[in-house]
C-alpha cells in the first residue's frame, strides 16, 4: 500500500509534533496558520485517521503520528542530503569528469592538473583514458568521453576546439650526434639523414608530413615507429633522428638523447581542449575545463 503524502505535509506534520502548536509551528515555517492546517487536514484525509488530537487548549499526537515522526523525520532528512547533494554537483564540486587525452598530454599536462583540482575539489572522481588522435576525436564525437586534451578536429567532425597551447616541434638525436650541439636545426636536415616519423594516425605524422612537403628536397623516412617512447629508443639505437613536440619528450628516455629546436620553419602542434558540439557538460567537467592553464 502506497501513502502519498507531500514533503509539504510531512513538514508541517513533524513542526506541529515538535513544537506542540500550531501557532508556533506555522510561525516556525513561516507560513499562516490555516495554510498549515489545511495540510494537516489533508495529510489526515489521505491516511484516513487523526495525527493530532486537538482542543482549545493543546496539541496532543495520536499513535498514529507517533508510529509516523520517525518515518517523516527520516524522509526530511534523507531529502535534505538529497539536495544538499544535488546542490553540490550543480556548484560543480562533485561528480565525474571523463577525459580521453593524447598519451604526451596525458603525462605532462594531465597529472598536475588534476592534483591541483583535487585539492580544491575533493568530491571529484576522475577517468583518465589514454588514446591516438583518431581515436580521441572519435571518443569524443561518441560521448564516450566528456572532453578530449588534444589537436584541432577536422572541420567536417562535429566538435568544438578551445585553444590551449602551441607545443614546439624539436629534432630529437643521440646526445653524440653534431646536430646536438647546434642551437637549432632547420627542417632540410630531414633530407639529409636517416628519418624516423610517426604512425598515420598519430597527431605528429600530419605536422611532419606538411613541412616535408614544402621542402625542396623530398623526405623519405626509413621507419615508422608506434609509439614515442618506441621512437625514443630507435633514435638511442642510431637508427635515425625525429621530430617531436616538446611534451612528447615526457615519454621518452632523454639520457642518451638531445633535444634542438627546429626552424625553418618554427612548426608547432596546437593543443586544446576538444568537446562534442549540442552536448550539455556537467557542471564539475566545465570547472575542471576553466581550470586548465597551459
Amino acid at each position: 500500500m502506497r501513502i502519498d503524502l507531500s514533503l509539504r505535509q510531512l513538514e508541517a506534520f513533524v513542526q506541529v509534533a515538535t513544537s506542540g502548536s500550531f501557532r508556533q509551528a506555522a510561525l516556525q515555517l513561516g507560513q499562516s496558520q490555516p495554510a498549515l492546517s489545511s495540510a494537516i487536514r489533508r495529510a489526515e484525509q489521505t491516511l484516513g485517521t487523526r495525527l493530532f488530537d486537538r482542543d482549545t487548549r493543546q496539541v496532543r499526537i495520536t499513535a498514529t503520528g507517533q508510529e509516523l515522526l520517525p518515518v517523516a523525520r527520516r524522509i526530511l532528512r534523507d531529502f535534505d542530503h538529497a539536495l544538499g547533494d544535488l546542490g553540490e554537483f550543480m556548484a560543480g564540486r562533485s561528480g565525474r569528469v571523463t577525459v580521453v587525452a593524447l598519451p604526451s598530454t596525458s603525462v605532462a599536462l594531465l597529472p598536475r592538473a588534476v592534483a591541483a583540482f583535487s585539492r580544491t575539489h575533493p568530491q571529484v572522481a576522475f577517468s583518465l583514458i589514454e588514446a591516438t588522435a583518431d581515436a580521441l576525436l572519435a571518443m569524443v564525437e561518441e560521448g564516450r568521453a566528456d572532453f578530449g586534451l588534444s589537436v584541432r578536429p577536422a572541420p567536417h567532425q562535429r566538435l568544438q576546439y578551445r585553444h590551449l597551447h602551441d607545443d614546439p616541434m624539436v629534432l630529437v638525436c643521440r646526445r653524440d650526434d653534431p646536430l646536438a650541439a647546434r642551437a637549432s636545426a632547420p627542417w632540410s636536415v630531414f633530407a639529409t639523414r636517416p628519418c624516423i616519423v610517426s604512425a598515420p594516425r598519430s597527431s605528429i605524422r600530419p605536422i611532419t608530413d606538411a613541412v616535408f612537403m614544402r621542402l625542396r628536397t623530398p623526405v623519405r623516412p626509413t621507419l615508422e615507429f608506434p609509439s614515442v617512447a618506441a621512437c625514443g629508443a630507435m633514435v638511442a639505437a642510431g637508427l635515425g633522428i625525429t621530430a617531436l613536440p616538446v611534451l612528447a619528450l615526457e615519454l621518452v628516455n632523454m639520457t642518451e638523447l638531445a633535444a634542438v629546436p627546429l626552424t625553418r620553419p618554427a612548426v608547432t602542434r596546437p593543443i586544446g581542449l576538444v568537446t562534442r558540439i549540442g552536448r550539455s557538460l556537467p557542471p564539475v567537467t566545465r570547472a575542471f575545463m576553466d581550470s586548465l592553464r597551459i
